[in-house]
């Protein structure tokens, strides 16, 4: 599997349940999102648009993902929200489709355009190395099966502070075929990921 491949298996609707660690507290903060992601073609206007902005030439994207969300956290205030959207562009290194450059519009850990660094493991996970001006990220994402997505993330301001995020996500609507049984297995998973 190469990165385009983990976004295509990606694609669709998920429920996200999330605890956060803010470990200079030593605290932990649940919360849940609902994510959408959709994979762009190499031909996409989106992923040319990111790819120009990055100064990176489009015709060395293998694709892409546009990725929504919409989600609430234990400790927020009344003005706050976990809303956005993002557009992924995947460039691969010519010598190795299974890591190169991801390019995003916004960051996970700042809200600016950044340039990752991407790569599968030995076990097709995805991992996204992230460095912007005043902290560093380092996200891991990898399938349970496939319709359970895991997700760790880790992030170091350069003033010592740090959080640590983990999130089990279920696929909302794998399959309006699938049989009865199979779809209380999915959930099932998940929900003994999630110690429930």
């Amino acid at each position: 599997m190469d990165a385009m491949e983990f976004f295509e298996s990606s694609a669709g609707e998920w429920r996200s349940q999330r605890s956060t660690h803010h470990l200079a507290f030593r605290q932990a903060e649940i919360g849940d999102s609902n994510i959408q992601v959709t994979a762009l073609g190499a031909d996409d206007a989106r992923v040319a648009e990111i790819c120009q902005m990055h100064e990176v030439d489009p015709s060395r994207a293998a694709g892409g993902a546009f990725v929504t969300w919409h989600g609430t956290m234990a400790w927020d205030k009344d003005d706050e929200n976990h809303k956005g959207s993002t557009v992924f562009a995947i460039v691969p290194d010519p010598e190795n489709p299974r890591q190169g450059l991801m390019l995003r519009e916004r960051g996970y850990a700042e809200i600016v355009p950044v340039a990752g660094r991407f790569e599968m493991d030995d076990e097709d996970a995805l991992l996204l190395i992230t460095e912007y001006e005043t902290m560093s990220s380092i996200e891991r994402f990898w399938f349970a099966n496939p319709n359970v997505r895991m997700r760790t993330s880790s992030v170091k301001r350069f003033g010592g502070f740090s959080t640590s995020t983990f999130c089990t996500e279920i696929r909302v609507a794998p399959d309006a075929a699938a049989p009865a049984a199979e779809k209380e297995s999915v959930a099932s998973e998940f929900y003994s990921a999630l110690g429930w």
